[in-house]
């Protein structure tokens, strides 16, 4: 690989439940000041932190692209917390988590530097060709979390991401604007498609929008535009055809 593989083993993992298989990719940011301070509080195993609940990820890649390997692709990493997605709750189980280094909506959201962004492509896609992953299920942890996390938010580049082999960017045609303007005008086939998409129905359907705009929408937005209907659409109509 290109980017640099840096091993800093994290203590805090598990075993995954037997016979999980690995088929989801999770993205996240780091939310905190500095690489540092994440990279300490992923491998913080002390009292205080079992207290508080301890976290971490099998990856973290910082400003510069250097990627921090924490917890092996075969063992569990505590990353995404009480999660949803197609049916499936604990999304730890099934998972492989990847923080980048970025201080978030709370301390100064900025754009993820070209670096970081060219070595989380190397990253993802050397565990797709380890892993049956689906590019349906590369996801933010606002995804598989909506309203309880707005990670890795609406700057993140998901495009550049896709056209690198890695999840999927919507290429809407004419018949996903039709179907674009029924959702838009139905508030009801608005949310089937959303939760037929893998969204979690126990959560509010402007919290789930606000979701899907900051992935396929880049925005914070939570009223879906047509461009981001036609958008639900495409992919709607991908999944059952995969």
């Amino acid at each position: 690989m290109k980017y640099p593989i840096i091993l800093n083993n994290s203590p805090n993992y598990d075993e995954r439940p037997h016979g999980a298989v690995v088929d989801k990719i999770i993205i996240h940011y780091t939310g905190m000041l500095t690489a540092e301070d994440a990279l300490n509080k992923m491998c913080d195993n002390s009292p205080e932190a079992k207290a508080l609940g301890r976290v971490s990820a099998h990856y973290m890649i910082d400003e510069e692209g250097k990627i921090f390997a924490l917890v092996d692709e075969r063992d569990r990493a505590w990353h995404a917390g009480l999660s949803f997605w197609q049916g499936q709750i604990n999304i730890n189980d099934t998972s492989i988590g990847i923080e980048l280094v970025n201080p978030g909506h709370e301390h100064g959201y900025k754009p993820f530097p070209r670096a970081q962004m060219h070595a989380l492509a190397e990253l993802g896609q050397s565990i797709c060709k380890r892993n049956p992953i689906r590019p349906e299920f590369v996801l933010g942890h606002s995804d598989i979390a909506p309203g309880r996390k707005v990670d890795p938010g609406e700057k993140f580049g998901w495009r550049f991401l896709a056209r690198k082999g890695v999840g999927y960017w919507p290429e809407a045609e004419s018949e996903d604007y039709a179907r674009a303007q029924f959702y838009l005008s139905s508030p009801t086939a608005l949310r089937y498609a959303l939760l037929k998409f893998g969204y979690n129905p126990d959560v509010d359907i402007n919290v789930i929008a606000r979701s899907f705009n900051m992935h396929y929408g880049l925005t914070d937005s939570e009223e879906i535009s047509l461009e981001t209907a036609a958008s639900l659409s495409w992919l709607c109509r991908k999944m059952l055809k995969d």
